[in-house]
């Protein structure tokens, strides 16, 4: 888990800005300053180009497994107090887990 919210941490922290008067052509610049000066804006992707969050960096792939891990040991007859200490998660976070279809 440790390993995990490392590489998140660090996602974020590789998050940076691009300057819009390297990107943009100045009529559009002039434009969005109609409507923002100064400020940061986010410009989404288009929806084909979406990723679900830790696609790309393999996290979203970690947590999957964790809750498979967690499902199996549930079915297997560990309890949610257990899987809770265990994998040190909330009881109801476990509940989540375990009870989703």
């Amino acid at each position: 888990m440790h390993f995990l919210l490392t590489k998140i941490n660090k996602e974020l922290a590789e998050m940076s800005y691009v300057k819009a008067n390297a990107v943009l052509p100045e009529t559009l610049i002039a434009e969005i300053q109609k409507y923002v000066q100064g400020e940061a804006i986010y410009i989404p992707k288009p929806e084909k180009d979406y990723q679900k969050w830790g696609s790309r960096s393999g996290a979203r792939k970690a947590l999957d497994e964790r809750n498979q891990s967690i499902k199996d040991a549930f079915q297997n007859g560990k309890t949610i107090s257990q899987l809770a200490e265990e994998y040190f998660l909330s009881v109801e976070t476990i509940k989540k887990i375990v009870y989703k279809k």
